[in-house]
């Protein structure tokens, strides 16, 4: 089972597998997250499978959803991770990933941070500055061990992407200039408590054409025959190129994890080097959706709003980013349709999941499903305007497990206290 058949209509209901959505909502409530286990795996398969026959890794994305369930599902399935943070990693941790398959990337790595992942011996740290890497050495040189790394470059390549989720050109904060490379990894040998055993590249996300991958491997495929010519390749072994395939939210058409591979399979031929891929949205997008259900409608002279009972805290993509998100109704009435906004309670006229959308008319009580939302969908929720964040469940077939419980009205203020009274 895909993604795409993973959430179906069955006689007359949306369903995730083999279990109705508005089941769970009657049991869980709403909003609620509901992830299909069959589409995940997958997702997984698919992407290990498209490179069989080459020396590879490949590393989930935890940013792109970190729900412990998921990256344990992901680990006994034999994934690594591609960290960003000192959480992302303790989380990683905690659901059985192996240290060993584990990179860490990011730009402002704290001190603490850095220790931590050297402590639990991770594969690598992806360096991303000049300064990154002298507090690197220090902090290895303290606790007396030689630290992995990889230097992120940036090739300066145009992902044609959203410019937030664009990662490998010139003026992104991301990486080290790849005119700069070549000297860096010269201080990188240089220094005696860090080992450089990777080239890291990533250019950005939700990519629907491979030909901005080709250009950046071609460049970094330029920088390793540098190396090699400088004396400074001997120790490396891997080779990362990030992540960054996109899916389908509405009318895009990104590549298959094949077509994926055999893009780059030219430019791989001949490399000693162990790939590493870090895939996040592409394997998780699809698998998840997220349930809401309709408070009101109203009209105005210029617009008609659906209101229902998930926010822009919720789901953050379409405020953020203008997202597209498909949205289908759980039990279809086969009814007139109406063009709408599809709005949240929250407080901000940015609050919206869906613009000038035509959908079947709802009536207040509906069930919906925002599609493609098991990626950058939980993972950003917040608790602006003292909103609870959803529960979410994981369906396997025609069972399920609550993955996630709803949070409370005490979560809200948990670690919170108030200064005492002045007299």
């Amino acid at each position: 089972m895909n993604a795409t058949s993973a959430f179906a209509y069955r006689d007359g209901e949306l369903c995730c597998e083999q279990v109705p959505l508005a089941r769970l909502a009657e049991r869980h409530g709403t909003p609620l997250y509901v992830y299909s286990r069959a589409a995940l795996l997958a997702g997984f398969h698919a992407f290990d499978a498209a490179f069989a026959g080459t020396p590879h890794l490949v590393c989930f994305a935890v940013k792109a959803n970190d729900h412990l369930a998921i990256l344990h599902l992901f680990a006994r399935a034999g994934a690594g991770f591609d960290v960003v943070s000192g959480g992302e990693l303790w989380k990683a941790l905690r659901a059985g990933a192996d240290p060993g398959r584990i990179v860490f990337s990011g730009v402002g790595k704290t001190a603490e941070e850095i220790a931590y992942a050297l402590e639990q011996r991770i594969l690598m740290l992806n360096v991303e500055s000049a300064e990154e890497l002298e507090a690197v050495e220090r902090i290895a040189a303290r606790l007396g061990v030689r630290a992995p790394v990889a230097l992120r470059v940036n090739p300066d390549v145009d992902p044609k992407t959203h410019p937030y989720i664009a990662t490998g050109m010139q003026k992104s904060k991301f990486g080290i200039p790849i005119a700069d490379a070549l000297a860096a990894y010269r201080r990188a040998h240089a220094l005696p408590h860090v080992t450089p055993i990777g080239v890291d590249c990533h250019i950005g996300s939700q990519l629907t054409d491979t030909a901005p991958f080709v250009d950046a491997l071609g460049r970094v495929r330029h920088l390793l025959d540098q190396l090699a010519n400088a004396g400074l390749a001997a120790e490396l072994r891997y080779l990362d190129l990030g992540g960054g395939v996109g899916i389908t939210y509405d009318q895009e058409t990104p590549p298959a994890p094949e077509a994926y591979a055999a893009a780059l399979r030219p430019g791989l031929a001949g490399l000693p080097l162990t790939l590493v891929l870090e895939p996040g949205r592409a394997l998780v997008g699809n698998a998840g959706v997220l349930v809401t259900r309709v408070v009101y409608r109203k009209t105005t002279p210029a617009k008609r709003f659906v209101i229902v009972d998930a926010a822009m805290n919720d789901l953050l993509r379409p405020a953020l980013y203008g997202a597209y998100h498909a949205i289908r109704p759980v039990r279809p009435r086969q009814g007139a349709r109406i063009v709408a906004d599809v709005v949240g309670p929250v407080c901000e006229s940015g609050d919206f999941l869906a613009r000038d959308r035509e959908l079947e008319a709802p009536e207040p009580g509906d069930l919906l499903a925002v599609m493609s939302a098991g990626a950058y969908g939980f993972v950003m929720a917040s608790n602006y305007n003292a909103r609870p964040r959803p529960a979410a469940v994981l369906v396997d077939g025609a069972s399920y497990h609550v993955v996630r419980e709803r949070e409370t009205r005490e979560d809200l203020v948990r670690g919170e206290s108030i200064a005492p009274d002045r007299e």
